[in-house]
């Protein structure tokens, strides 16, 4: 684009899409934007950079006429604006499409892909680059993450600089393009974390989420390089053809970079990296769980890989903050802990649950979920997130987010899932599962039954109706008076 445009984003509290407004009025550009309902931490984020979320959807959001609309990959024809759009013949792009024209084009873009942990990889592995941009002004990144990273207090950064680290995210790009978005990125190095089936809205099978990370794959090129975890056969399968440099990381004794010696204590880790079967580093990380310790070792791998010092990613995992969302403490109240956690999927709710288990030992943890991801709302993986649950001292289920949307063959009936976890745990000791069909239901339900040493895990992927404010003010209230 020439010269400073006006630039609406429909949809723009999505996590990518409030990251690109910020990244398009770093470039100069009037920014303006729309959605049917904003939350945090995406709507304090546009707050702060001073961009109005016009709500609800109407076509006189698109007056005064922008020069161009970008069109959210949760917006569907339908929508008052894209019919406006299309019938005044404003131009329109995608999200995936800009960022690979105005931003990406003659940088050097580093991609974290994989159904699960590339925004706190994406996350570590700029602020890994931020560290050694203190004695290299050359590694000075750009990022666009998919979360708010604490470390920076934002999604997006815009530099000069040749390295521009991105969340690739599978999910389709627009309903004009249904192809992944992460197509759009052409990565010069990548990191491939996980490969299982998800967003059931769109793919229809396993082999059709492989086929997507094999294109992915056949992006990069020749010189480039590929990190990718070595505990999964789908990753194997997906990389098995690659034409670059691939490095496999995890807990495999021939992997390239081999964790070992993992321990936690409280909310820390630490562990050790051999390199080609040599001892390399030692890292520590404010974070507890295997699946954290993985995602910071793909992220310290690729760096490395890239030229960036030892010393820079060590000190980088040692102070780093984690992601809003992502194991986040919410509150505080009168002993009991509030745990806020981006859960999507059932090996993400089992990998968040277990460390807590080991950040907390000891402690009653409770599992409240409401199913709100594409895949979680239907019966795909009913017996899974049974098994994911069942970690948890105490479980609530809220009903299924817009389950009416659901064809009703495809639904999750949590009534079915709540009936299952107790009936397992019949035989041990009592430790019920319950229904409550929403966030408010939830709050009168179990805030009476806290104490002081519990530990609720929220898991949720949306606003969750504000359960994360409403618990916290209920349980003040509840806390006795101070003397």
């Amino acid at each position: 684009m020439q010269g400073k445009k006006h630039i609406h984003l429909i949809g723009i509290c999505g996590t990518a899409m409030a990251s690109l407004a910020g990244l398009l009025q770093l470039k100069g550009h009037r920014v303006t934007g729309s959605d049917q309902a904003a939350y945090p931490p995406m709507s304090d984020l546009l707050h702060g950079l001073g961009i109005t979320v016009a709500e609800p959807f109407t076509e006189h959001n698109l007056d005064p006429r922008p020069d161009l609309a970008i069109v959210g990959n949760a917006i569907s024809r339908g929508n008052p604006e894209v019919e406006a759009v299309l019938d005044q013949r404003i131009p329109f792009t995608s999200l995936a499409q800009i960022i690979h024209e105005e931003f990406i084009t003659g940088r050097d873009s580093l991609v974290i892909a994989g159904t699960h942990g590339k925004t706190t990889t994406t996350s570590m592995l700029a602020w890994i680059y931020e560290v050694a941009s203190r004695t290299d002004a050359a590694l000075a990144p750009s990022f666009l993450i998919g979360g708010v990273a604490e470390n920076f207090g934002t999604s997006f950064q815009l530099r000069d600089t040749a390295p521009f680290i991105l969340e690739g995210d599978e999910y389709d790009t627009a309903f004009f393009d249904k192809g992944p978005k992460f197509m759009h990125y052409f990565p010069a190095a990548l990191i491939l974390t996980h490969v299982e089936f998800d967003h059931a809205d769109i793919y229809r099978d396993l082999d059709a989420v492989k086929t997507a990370f094999k294109r992915l794959v056949n992006l990069v090129p020749r010189h480039g390089r590929i990190v990718a975890y070595d505990g999964a056969p789908n990753v194997t399968e997906c990389v098995s053809r690659a034409f670059c440099a691939v490095e496999r990381y995890g807990f495999e004794a021939g992997s390239f970079w081999r964790v070992h010696d993992l321990t936690q204590s409280g909310t820390q880790s630490q562990w050790k990296v051999d390199r080609e079967g040599q001892p390399w580093a030692e890292f520590t990380l404010a974070m507890p769980g295997a699946h954290n310790a993985l995602n910071a070792t793909a992220a310290a791998a690729l760096a490395f890989g890239q030229g960036v010092p030892l010393a820079a990613i060590t000190e980088a995992l040692a102070t780093f903050r984690s992601v809003k969302r992502r194991l986040e403490v919410r509150a505080e109240i009168n002993g009991i802990t509030v745990i806020d956690d981006f859960a999507h999927h059932p090996t993400a709710i089992r990998e968040t649950l277990t460390a807590l288990r080991a950040a907390y030992p000891g402690a009653r943890l409770w599992a409240v979920l409401e199913p709100r991801s594409n895949t979680l709302r239907r019966n795909v993986f009913e017996r899974e997130l049974v098994e994911s649950l069942s970690l948890a001292d105490q479980i609530v289920l809220a009903g299924v987010f817009k389950q009416e949307s659901i064809p009703e063959a495809e639904r999750l009936h949590p009534e079915s899932v709540v009936a299952a976890l107790n009936a397992r745990k019949k035989q041990s000791q009592p430790r019920p599962a319950a229904l409550h069909p929403n966030a408010d239901a939830i709050v009168e339900a179990i805030a009476p039954q806290l104490r002081s040493g519990d530990i609720v895990a929220i898991l949720s992927n949306g606003g969750f109706d504000g359960i994360y404010e409403k618990l916290p003010a209920r349980l003040r209230q509840l806390a006795p008076a101070e003397k």
